[in-house]
């Protein structure tokens, strides 16, 4: 399938290997010159592209028109008409079982409420933070004592990468992606917390 990459960092760089690993036509949008995606990109001969604006997607940023937009550790928002250059879907990865802790700090304010049990959300972008249908999603449990940083590193970033591998895979076989809407009921926020930041 051709596959728009956005996202950034490690997380980023390891959705590149996987996607790349099963022989899909990839670019990919980073958000600066020197990101971790980026440079793994050139250096695999993927073309990359640097979005003007970090935080939001230009249309003109996805060459031509893609079958699947992938966001992976993306802190950029993505507008309907970036969106609607994806043939079939514009998915992303969020660490939590949405439609819990929508937003930037979502291990964090796991943590912070000491909720037992994690998980992670591939859903499709929308106008909304976070609140795009869900296409597929996985739980685990929170260690005691475990802060946000081993949360991630242990659990929540490699259910991430399987979850958006899977997502992927499934599309590429069937043609489409699944898409459950998110209980409204349910909802709770996940801002900025000061000097907490996870994610390498």
């Amino acid at each position: 399938m051709e596959i728009a990459l956005l996202g950034s960092r490690w997380f980023g760089a390891q959705m590149l290997e996987r996607l790349m690993a099963r022989g899909h036509d990839l670019h990919v949008v980073a958000p600066t010159e020197d990101d971790r995606l980026a440079a793994s990109a050139r250096s695999a001969g993927v073309s990359v592209t640097v979005a003007h604006n970090p935080r939001r997607i230009r249309p003109e940023e996805i060459p031509g028109d893609v079958d699947l937009i992938v966001g992976a550790h993306l802190h950029a928002f993505t507008p309907e008409e970036v969106r609607r250059k994806a043939r079939i879907a514009a998915i992303g990865y969020h660490p939590s079982l949405l439609p819990r802790h929508r937003g930037i700090a979502a291990v964090e304010w796991t943590i912070k409420l000491g909720d037992p049990i994690a998980g992670g959300s591939v859903y499709h972008m929308s106008d909304e933070m976070d609140a795009g249908a869900i296409a597929a999603q996985d739980w685990c449990f929170v260690y005691p004592g475990e802060d946000a940083g081993e949360l991630w590193r242990r659990a929540l970033a490699p259910m991430g990468l399987r979850l958006l591998a899977e997502v992927v895979d499934f599309v590429a076989a069937h043609g489409y992606c699944e898409a459950r809407p998110q209980d409204e009921r349910a909802i709770t926020y996940a801002p900025a917390i000061k000097d907490e930041t996870v994610g390498a």
